[in-house]
């Protein structure tokens, strides 16, 4: 058993048996690129969000295999020697070029892409999926939640739902980027920097002869911290007044005044309603209504659509797991590769599917902000070597009706694919998770309201320019012969 994780190994089989043939048959320099994309968001959102890159790029940075790794698949008994001995100077010397993380995107344009020899670029294919799809899943349900509360705290509470140790932290540092304002989680808080906080488990309570004595001792220890779970015997006729008391008697002498409980059962709207009012009547107005209890967005909407008096929410099971639909979809697919001479030859993907048929070339995504409100309005994906002429009137095909077309002007268009690693080095200088979760609430603020729409949102448009929409039809075309 190995004393460490190499995560070099974390990948399908079948990237390595690939990459002994491709090595064996000549095709191991062959320059290839790949694309990462996404063919569906996740609940009928109107867009996702892109997290993971800074787990990709550390992937990147350590790519090796050490001598056990090479032992363990010279025990397969079905890759050569000459590759064993190729793997063992292995590094990533290819190119990246990824969307920042906290970025809003759409179907079916690349939000990674990967440029390298055929080996390496096709070996990289599991983790940087796995690392995407996972946290891309995550932040977009969490942004969803987030929004539902409409302004209110909501706290990541999900690890011990989660599944296993990295989906734990690593479900945590996707929420923080996409809008929680903390998690439950410590490791994700010392590992990450998403803050770690907490109140106290019915256990606390139970631990004490009587539930006042319990709330008092917690009152004395985190008199600046003290927010008080009152539904371990029964909310308004012990929890609420217990609450009360050990308020008035341990912190208002203190001159504290800052302080919380917590609903973690029951009709949550009624209870609210009734513990505001008996907190309003003792003079604890400042006194937030914290609410948990198996949430998401739908029930943090209902909630306060029936007057709930809630201040903050602490979400679980259904936000680290993304119970309603816990499969992000990206793919990793061929795009192009380049001749001895360096050039790009498209490559495409068909099927019976229509929605499975790839969009071949190198490529840029390009998103086009109206000049007049700020607001992202489509985003056009475009040859490598095109640039967006914002002084000229652009067609886009409509996405609620493809047959027809509309004309957009005064419009700034900025590329969204930035470069991570050229030539195999780190080009990119990584931000802060505060920086990024900065960038995330601003880039989602300027979408429109119908994009952010729970049900039937709008249709963002993503388009084709006019010459990549023509080499795809050629291709479809030639393949279709």
């Amino acid at each position: 058993m190995k004393d460490h994780l190499n995560y070099t190994m974390l990948c399908d089989f079948y990237e390595l048996t690939m990459a002994n043939g491709y090595f064996q048959t000549g095709l191991a320099d062959q320059i290839c690129y790949f694309d990462v994309f996404f063919r569906n968001v996740p609940d009928g959102g109107g867009f996702a969000i892109a997290a993971g890159l800074e787990q990709v790029i550390d992937y990147i940075e350590n790519l090796n295999f050490d001598d056990e790794d090479i032992e363990y698949l010279r025990g397969k008994g079905c890759f050569s020697e000459e590759f064993l001995t190729y793997l063992r100077s292995f590094r990533f010397t290819g190119d990246i070029w990824a969307v920042p993380e906290g970025t809003p995107i759409f179907p079916h344009e690349p939000i990674l892409t990967v440029r390298a020899n055929a080996i390496q670029a096709q070996f990289v294919e599991t983790f940087i999926l796995l690392t995407l799809n996972h946290q891309s899943l995550i932040a977009t349900k969490t942004n969803r939640i987030v929004r539902s509360a409409d302004g209110r705290p909501v706290s990541e509470f999900g690890s011990r739902r989660a599944q296993g140790p990295d989906a734990a932290i690593l479900g945590a540092r996707a929420s923080y980027i996409a809008g929680c304002s903390g998690t439950a989680c410590t490791l994700a808080d010392e590992l990450y920097g998403s803050p770690a906080g907490g109140t106290m488990a019915h256990s606390w309570v139970q631990m004490f002869p009587d539930e006042l004595t319990a709330f008092r001792t917690y009152c004395q220890l985190y008199p600046h911290n003290a927010t008080l779970l009152v539904d371990t015997y029964n909310v308004l006729q012990s929890g609420v007044p217990n609450a009360i008391k050990a308020f008035k008697e341990i912190l208002l002498p203190q001159g504290i005044t800052s302080c919380g409980i917590r609903l973690d059962s029951g009709d949550l709207a009624y209870l609210s309603r009734k513990a505001r009012k008996m907190l309003d009547e003792a003079g604890l107005t400042e006194c937030k209504i914290f609410a948990s209890n198996a949430l998401d967005e739908y029930i943090i909407r209902d909630l306060l659509l029936q007057g709930a008096k809630l201040d903050a929410f602490g979400v679980g099971e259904r936000l680290i797991t993304s119970r309603s639909e816990p499969v992000f979809g990206g793919v990793y697919k061929l795009a192009a590769v380049e001749d001895k001479e360096g050039h790009i030859i498209p490559k495409i993907k068909i099927s019976e599917n229509a929605a499975k048929i790839t969009t071949p070339h190198f490529k840029k995504v390009y998103r086009l902000f109206d000049k007049a409100d700020g607001k992202a309005f489509a985003d056009l994906i475009t040859l490598h070597d095109e640039t967006v002429d914002e002084d000229k009137p652009l067609e886009l095909f409509d996405p609620d009706a493809t047959w027809k077309r509309k004309t957009f002007t005064n419009f700034t268009a900025v590329e969204l694919l930035k470069p991570i690693f050229l030539g195999g080095k780190l080009v990119y200088n990584r931000p802060s998770i505060q920086d990024i979760r900065a960038y995330c609430a601003q880039q989602v603020g300027l979408q429109w309201d119908e994009v952010k729409r729970f049900e039937n949102p709008h249709n963002y448009y993503v388009d084709l320019s006019q010459k990549l929409w023509d080499i795809k039809q050629k291709l479809l075309e030639e393949q279709g012969r």
